[in-house]
C-alpha cells in the first residue's frame, strides 16, 4: 500500500520529496541565489556606511536594514496572497526582475539615499522570491517531510549568505569596498532570473490536491477556506501555535539585524581586519545554514515546540557572549552558538505554519508569518540603533539577549505541538 505522500492524483500530481526531486532541487538552487543577494551586503555595507558615507550614528548606519526589513515584511504578506491568486511562478519571476538594478546601485550609488533605495528593492526581491520558494517546496513535499523541506530551503539560502559574505569580505580586503564585491550579486540575479523563467514549474495544483486530503493537527480547529483577514488574525494572535511562531520569528530576525548591522562595528572597533570581520560575518549564517538540514529533519521526528524553545534560549546566550567578548576567538564561539540556536528555530517555525495552516490558505499564512518575522529586521534596526546611540553597544546587546530569552519562554508556555503523526505504510 502506498503512503499518502506518494499517492498520485487523478491528473498525475504526486506529493513527496522523492516524486518531485528535480523541481525541489532546482528550487533549492534558486533559493541559494536568493540568499546570495543578501550575502553581498553582510560584510561590506556596515563598513561602507562608516568609511565611505561617514555615518557615525548607529541609527543612521542601520537605516538600510530598516528599509530592507520593512519592505520585505510587507512584501511577504502580498507574496502569499499573490501566490494564491496568480500562481507561484509569476511571483517568483517578478521578484527577480525587481532585483536587476540592485547590484549596480550598491556598487556605484553616489549617496546613502541610493543605498537605501537599493535595499528597498532588495526587500521586495527577497519577500517575493524567498516566500515563493518556501511555498513551492511546501506544496511539493506534502505533510510528512515538511521540516526536512524547510531545512533544505533555509540551509541553501543561508549557506549562500555565508559564502557570499566571506567572498565579498575577501574581495573588499584586496580590491576595496566598491564596486568589485557587488559584481557577485549581478551574476546571481541574471542566473536566477533565467532559471526561474525557463526551468521552474508551477506548484499551485499540488497545494489544491493536498487540500482535498488535509487533516488539521490536534489543537487546531481552523480548516477550510478563510478570508485574508481571518488568516491574519489567526496567525498573529488567536491560534496559540501560529502566533507563538510569529513572535519568535520576529525576535529571531531582530537578532539577525543586530548581527548584520551592529556586530561588524563592534569587531572593527576592536581592531579586527575586514577579512576577519568577513569570517565572523560568515560563520554565524554558515552554521545556521548547514545546521538546518539536520534540525528540519529532526523536527519531523521529535516535534517542533522544544526545538524552538531551546533555539531561542541558545541565541540569548550567544548575544550575551558577544557583549562580554573582546577577542576573535570568543566572538567566533558566540557566532557558532548563535548559528546553532538559529538553526534550531528557523526551519522549525516555518514547519509549524505548514502544519497548522490548511493548504487552501497556507500561502497566505506563510505570508503573514513572514510579515511578522521579517518585521524583526526593522524592529531590530531601530531598537539596536536607538539603544546603542543612547546607552552604548553593550546595553543594546544585553537588552536584545533578554528579549530573546523571553521569546523562548513564551513558546514553551503557549505553543502546542504541531508535528503531524507519522504515516503507517
Amino acid at each position: 500500500m502506498s503512503s499518502p505522500h506518494t499517492t498520485p492524483a487523478p491528473h498525475g500530481i504526486r506529493l513527496g520529496l522523492r516524486a518531485n526531486l528535480a523541481q525541489f532541487s532546482l528550487l533549492v538552487l534558486v533559493n541559494a541565489l536568493v540568499g546570495g543577494m543578501l550575502g553581498q551586503e553582510r560584510t561590506v555595507l556596515p563598513l561602507l556606511a562608516e568609511d565611505v558615507f561617514h555615518l557615525s550614528a548607529y541609527t543612521s548606519a542601520l537605516t538600510y536594514i530598516l528599509a530592507f526589513g520593512a519592505t520585505k515584511a510587507v512584501t511577504n504578506f502580498f507574496a502569499g496572497t499573490w501566490s494564491d491568486r496568480f500562481g507561484r511562478k509569476p511571483v517568483l519571476i517578478a521578484g527577480w526582475l525587481i532585483a536587476l538594478p540592485v547590484p549596480a546601485m550598491l556598487a556605484w550609488g553616489p549617496s546613502w539615499g541610493w543605498i537605501i533605495a537599493a535595499n528597498v528593492l532588495l526587500g521586495v526581491n527577497q519577500g517575493l522570491t524567498w516566500s515563493t520558494t518556501v511555498i513551492m517546496k511546501i506544496d511539493l513535499v506534502g505533510p510528512e517531510r515538511r521540516g526536512l523541506a524547510m531545512g533544505f530551503n533555509e540551509a541553501a539560502g543561508y549557506v549562500a549568505v555565508a559564502v557570499t559574505a566571506m567572498a565579498t569580505g575577501a574581495i573588499a580586503d584586496h580590491a576595496g569596498l566598491r564596486p568589485e564585491p557587488f559584481l557577485l550579486g549581478a551574476a546571481y540575479v541574471v542566473l536566477a532570473l533565467g532559471l526561474s523563467t525557463l526551468a521552474v514549474r508551477e506548484t499551485r495544483e499540488h497545494a489544491r490536491f493536498e487540500a482535498a486530503r488535509h487533516t488539521p493537527p490536534a489543537g487546531s480547529e481552523h480548516h477550510g477556506e478563510l478570508t485574508t483577514g481571518q488568516i491574519a488574525r489567526l496567525t498573529s494572535l488567536s491560534d496559540k501555535a501560529l502566533s507563538s511562531a510569529s513572535q519568535a520569528g520576529m525576535v529571531n530576525n531582530l537578532n539577525d539585524a543586530l548581527a548584520w548591522g551592529i556586530f561588524p562595528l563592534i569587531f572593527a572597533a576592536q581592531g579586527l581586519s575586514i577579512a576577519q570581520i568577513g569570517v565572523l560575518a560568515a560563520l554565524y549564517p554558515a552554521v545556521w545554514g548547514a545546521g538546518q538540514m539536520l534540525t528540519g529533519w529532526w523536527s519531523d521526528h521529535i516535534g517542533r515546540k522544544h526545538l524552538i524553545t531551546a533555539g531561542m534560549l541558545l541565541q540569548a546566550v550567544a548575544i550575551a557572549l558577544v557583549a562580554l567578548g573582546t577577542t576573535f576567538g570568543v566572538w567566533a564561539g558566540a557566532q557558532i552558538l548563535l548559528g546553532v540556536g538559529t538553526a534550531l528555530v528557523y526551519p522549525t517555525l516555518l514547519a509549524v505554519i505548514g502544519d497548522v495552516a490548511h493548504p487552501a490558505w497556507r500561502a497566505r499564512a506563510v505570508g503573514v508569518y513572514r510579515l511578522w518575522r521579517d518585521g524583526g529586521f526593522a524592529v531590530g534596526a531601530l531598537l539596536a540603533g536607538v539603544l546603542a546611540d543612547l546607552y552604548g553597544l553593550s546595553a543594546a546587546l544585553w537588552a536584545v539577549a533578554a528579549l530573546t530569552a523571553a521569546s523562548g519562554l513564551v513558546v514553551a508556555v503557549r505553543m502546542y505541538e504541531t508535528r503531524p503523526p507519522r504515516a503507517v505504510t
